[in-house]
């Protein structure tokens, strides 16, 4: 049994994650592995907060050791004043990040050597082709390669997950990823996560693997809920795109902010990744992004190559080529309408964390 694990066990559902990360404050807040926009400091930031930041995969696998390599810069540069995250660095040998892995099209032998040269404390693995044994092949490599590093894998059903926890390479940590997430998830099958996460606690409880809740949540009212609905933690994407350390296209990041009622104005479709010339997703996975032109010129049947043409021509015209009369790919999650500003992404944690604990106080009473 992994160190965590033996903690929820001899403590409940709660999981004493400030046993494996000590820097960690509760509520736990997740920073999601985005790809390409959850970069070095956008992980550091999360985790000098109280948190736990991933780093998303590269838009090439040796981009996941670059990454690694900029984080410790980072760490031993600008952080030896932050007592529990650099004392944890020190005396663990451990990044205080995780890293992210997509499995579809990941480099398995560049994913172990990253891991290996510069251990950070957790890999968040998703998006298998073949299901539950890509999984094991790719957790029992990264603990070879890492002896004691975190192996979490999110999942969108009741059924994954209970493979998963039944696995004879289980995880440390499930990531339970509501219908309302911006990144890829279940695209005919997925739940929301109200219903999705107390059946996928119940399931999952006698395992002993601790559960982080993900999709939607955007502010303390959406920590406490997942709290209650029996998560340990919390994790957040797009949320973070809103940060200053994102590393993200400022039209991006303005339309996350502008962007509201996510039931009109978003969409689960492959038809941005295709624009954008990416193939070959396992089809049960889909991505949710917020609306636009090319989005509304698919809708009213233009074809293909005519998207795709003026696609790239928005492509080169900067921040103009996202919003409404854009035509770029902007991946968010249903909670954008709760997004109204572009701030620290230690400041957020915070407030998250203030803002749970003050509704979970208020409702004891």
């Amino acid at each position: 049994m992994s160190a965590l694990r033996s903690a929820v066990a001899s403590t409940g559902r709660r999981a004493r994650y400030a046993d494996i990360f000590p820097w960690v404050t509760s509520p736990f807040i997740v920073g999601a592995p985005m790809r390409v926009m959850a970069g070095p400091n956008l992980a550091l930031a999360v985790s000098r907060a109280g948190g736990l930041g991933f780093m998303g995969p590269g838009a090439k696998a040796q981009d996941t050791a670059v990454d690694l390599a900029k984080v410790k810069e980072i760490l031993e540069s600008q952080c030896t004043n932050d007592e529990k995250l650099f004392a944890a660095f020190q005396s663990t040998k451990r990044l205080p990040v995780g890293v992210g892995f997509q499995l579809w099209n990941g480099d398995l032998p560049s994913a172990t050597s990253a891991v290996q040269e510069y251990q950070p404390c957790a890999a968040w693995l998703f998006a298998p082709r073949n299901g539950q044994e890509e999984l094991d092949e790719w957790a029992v490599k990264l603990r070879e390669a890492s002896p004691g590093i975190q192996i979490w894998i999110q999942v969108g059903t009741i059924r994954e997950g209970a493979e998963a926890a039944s696995s004879a390479h289980r995880p440390d940590v499930l990531v339970i990823q509501g219908a309302e997430a911006g990144g890829h998830g279940r695209a005919k099958d997925g739940l929301g996560l109200i219903a999705l996460l107390p059946e996928a606690a119940d399931r999952l409880r006698e395992s002993g693997i601790p559960v982080i809740a993900a999709g939607g949540i955007a502010d303390g009212r959406g920590v406490a809920a997942a709290l209650s609905l029996g998560a340990s933690g919390i994790a957040l994407g797009t949320r973070f795109l809103a940060s200053n350390e994102a590393r993200i296209s400022k039209g991006y990041q303005n339309e996350v902010v502008r962007a509201t009622e996510a039931a009109h104005s978003t969409a689960r479709t492959h038809l941005y990744n295709h624009l954008r010339g990416t193939f070959g997703w396992p089809e049960h996975w889909s991505p949710r992004g917020i609306t636009n032109m090319s989005w509304q010129d698919h809708i009213a049947g233009v074809p293909f190559d005519e998207l795709k043409q003026r696609h790239d021509v928005a492509q080169e015209s900067g921040d103009k080529g996202w919003g409404p009369e854009g035509r770029l790919a902007t991946y968010a999650g249903a909670g954008i309408g709760l997004i109204h500003s572009v701030e620290p992404a230690g400041v957020l944690v915070q407030r998250l964390q203030n803002e749970a604990k003050e509704i979970l106080s208020g409702l004891a009473h």
